[in-house]
């Protein structure tokens, strides 16, 4: 049975168990196996020190403080057949960005922008997701009336700073919510 903050979220029908070398896992993935990256610190000094694989059988979803959609719920909100374009970040939403979007938009032809930051649990130094939410939702309802074509949806992920490898994984993430685009900024996934 796997708890989420208490609550009952799967059961894991266990096949295999093993111990990880967290070392060269970390290299592998992120290229440094030194603790002063976020997310190599919280690999070797937080994860168990077991892995299990199996089976997954979801009870329900996760309890989120924000809203969050499954990928078929934000493609049921994108128009059939047009260009999407997809921007995610996972910082606080500010002008410069704002401006991206609106030229990334105009740059493909009669596209819809889906705005998809991550808001999961933070790198040390970010500001909390909930935070960073309220930002997106502020900008989300002062632009409604004049950017209609603009979808907002929030990823319950956290940035693992794994550099290009991690980009792509998020452009995956964002072709399964419906992205046929995808922004990248000057320093994605901390490449």
């Amino acid at each position: 049975l796997l708890k989420w903050k208490g609550e009952d979220v799967a059961v894991l029908e266990a096949s295999s168990i093993y111990k990880p070398n967290k070392v060269v896992e970390a290299k592998e993935v992120y290229g440094t196996s030194s603790l002063e990256h976020p997310t190599v610190f919280s690999l070797i000094a937080e994860t168990g020190a077991y892995y299990v694989g199996g089976n997954l059988h979801g009870i329900k979803s996760v309890s989120f403080p924000y809203p969050v959609q499954t990928p078929a719920e934000v493609r049921a909100l994108l128009p059939e057949g047009k260009p999407v374009v997809a921007f995610q970040n996972r910082n606080p939403i500010h002008s410069a960005h704002f401006e991206l979007l609106v030229c990334a938009q105009r740059d493909v032809k009669d596209s819809t922008l889906l705005v998809h930051p991550t808001c999961g649990p933070t790198q040390p130094g970010d500001i909390d997701g909930v935070v960073r939410i309220s930002t997106y939702e502020a900008l989300k309802e002062e632009t409604k009336q004049e950017f209609p074509m603009f979808r907002w949806a929030y990823l319950p992920y956290s940035m693992k700073m794994a550099g290009p490898r991690e980009a792509i994984q998020h452009m995956i993430i964002r072709k399964n919510f419906g992205a046929t685009h995808f922004i990248i900024g000057r320093d994605m996934a901390g490449t």
